[in-house]
């Protein structure tokens, strides 16, 4: 009998324990794009699971309640992304230098619409802790917030790679010589013109970020934190931690903080994939020739496409001897060809994996191209806007992909694309070997980033992985003060130089000329 009290006195003690070292996290993730909110969505239920508490803020509730996952419901921040929206085509065209101002301004409507939100209102009102706040970093540098608000170390998501707007945030290096900006189709072998305006951008984005964009953010901070009293710019330097949703073996190499980690492909299904639903299924397994997977992404509707461009996609479509799965946005057309399949959604991740879908028609944002390459599928890209480019043109440098611009989109050059993406082995060879190296990872990224996050919880806000850049202003940063002082001592130097030479040199005139003169007397 004492045998059997010990043993459960030991199990409650144990349960209770594992209650205790739980940690409470707040999420928040503002974008209103679902193919962001499910990077985040994926670290958020990785971190229930193991067994810690997630108050999530964004504008995707739960369908099914998600033990330890408490939503905060913002449908206010998916209006203001609506607005957005409906613009990307006719933003499509315009160069990048108008079309970032517009981006940084979505960003702050965005930014401002999660604040107002009722729900995060009352949140805030309540008098509570969290062991650390994770935020999406997105253009939204007022949220980060809520870290001080509530007594938490900031960490941040970057649904993207590194950007503009995260290196700063932990003193991240990011030499313009060889990292391209996120938003150039370059690769990190850049010709001298390459270069030039890489290097041009970065003086431009930075040119914005700090004296229009920052401190508008640093406006809507001291609007719903007044309590806060950390400086803005000393808040954002005071970063924890930044997970980034990239591999090297998806990018290029390129340095990075200690507390900058890549945890690229959290929601990528490496176990067995789901069971297809029975029509989609049948539709694969049907197909003689194989199966092409088309969609542009969450943000754009090809039912909103042009009628010129939507007419030359289906008449290359009908062409083909291949079936079609189109994320389509009106389940049937009068048009549509009888080897398409078109449907509102489909479980992208699931539908890549069937070893019958040989191909993938893409806009090249970066979930789809993390799936696609893990799946080891090629891709004909259709990239619209942000880092889409840089995303096809890294695949056509890759040798796994073929881009086909929106301005040129054609039937002819679309079935171009289509025919040498599915024809030439290469291509499927290339994109198998880049899958083996994203596949070949010590743990998987969702274990990488929960145990970062706890690390950090653990550790307070581990502020030992903190860079010293980070209390460097520009010109110390750049040794533009001792760069300075040097070139001011060697020019003093050389000043001195010259006329130490002047002196000696009219010396020897004048001693020169008094010599022939007493000759001559």
């Amino acid at each position: 009998m004492s045998w059997f009290l010990n043993s459960w006195t030991f199990l409650l003690t144990l349960a209770l324990v594992s209650q205790v070292c739980g940690y409470s996290y707040l999420m928040v993730l503002h974008t209103a794009s679902k193919s962001h909110h499910v990077v985040g969505e994926a670290l958020a239920k990785g971190l229930t699971a193991a067994g810690h508490e997630v108050t999530l803020i964004s504008p995707f509730p739960q369908k099914k309640p998600v033990k330890n996952l408490i939503d905060v419901d913002t449908p206010n921040t998916i209006k203001v992304m609506g607005v957005y929206k409906a613009r990307i085509l006719q933003n499509a065209q315009k160069p990048l230098v108008i079309r970032y101002p517009y981006m940084h301004g979505m960003g702050l409507d965005l930014t401002e619409a999660l604040l107002v939100a009722p729900e995060v209102q009352e949140l805030l009102g309540q008098n509570r802790t969290f062991d650390a706040v994770i935020c999406e970093t997105f253009m939204n540098d007022a949220h980060y917030g809520f870290a001080e608000h509530f007594g938490a170390p900031l960490i941040t998501l970057s649904t993207l790679g590194a950007t503009g707007w995260t290196s700063d945030l932990v003193g991240t290096p990011s030499p313009p010589s060889y990292v391209p900006h996120s938003l150039l189709p370059f690769d990190d072998h850049m010709d001298f013109w390459q270069r030039a305006q890489n290097l041009g951008f970065q003086a431009y984005e930075y040119i914005y970020q700090n004296w229009v964009n920052l401190p508008r953010q640093e406006a809507l901070y001291r609007k719903y934190f007044p309590s806060n009293k950390q400086d803005f710019y000393e808040m954002r330097r005071g970063t924890s931690l930044v997970l980034l949703n990239t591999h090297v073996s998806l990018s290029n190499p390129r340095p990075y903080s200690p507390n900058m980690i890549e945890v690229g492909g959290m929601h990528v299904n490496r176990n067995d994939p789901k069971p297809l639903p029975v029509d989609i299924r049948e539709f694969i397994e049907g197909a003689e020739h194989g199966v092409i997977y088309f969609s542009l992404g969450s943000n754009l509707k090809s039912k909103d496409l042009p009628e010129e461009k939507r007419r030359a996609i289906v008449e290359t479509l009908r062409g083909l001897k291949y079936r079609v799965l189109w994320k389509y946005e009106e389940e049937d057309f009068a048009d549509k060809p009888a080897n398409v399949f078109v449907s509102k959604w489909f479980p992208q991740d699931d539908i890549l994996a069937h070893e019958n879908v040989i191909a993938f028609i893409t806009h090249g944002g970066l979930l789809s191209t993390m799936e696609t390459i893990y799946h080891g599928k090629p891709v004909v890209g259709i990239p619209f806007f942000g880092d889409q480019f840089m995303n096809m043109a890294r695949a056509e440098q890759s040798g796994y992909g073929i881009t086909v611009r929106y301005g040129q989109l054609t039937a002819p050059l679309f079935r171009s694309a289509i025919d040498r993406i599915t024809g030439d082995p290469s291509y499927l060879q290339r994109v198998k070997v880049m899958s083996s190296q994203f596949r070949d990872q010590k743990e998987t990224p969702l274990e990488r980033a929960i145990y970062w996050v706890e690390h950090v919880a653990r550790q307070k806000g581990a502020k030992y992985l903190r860079s010293a850049s980070q209390d460097l202003s520009f010109v110390e940063y750049h040794n533009l003060d001792v760069l300075a002082a040097f070139f001011t001592v060697l020019s003093l130097v050389l000043v001195l130089f010259v006329l130490l030479v002047r002196f000696v040199a009219l010396k020897v005139k004048g001693c020169t000329a008094k010599s022939s003169k007493h000759k001559i007397n």
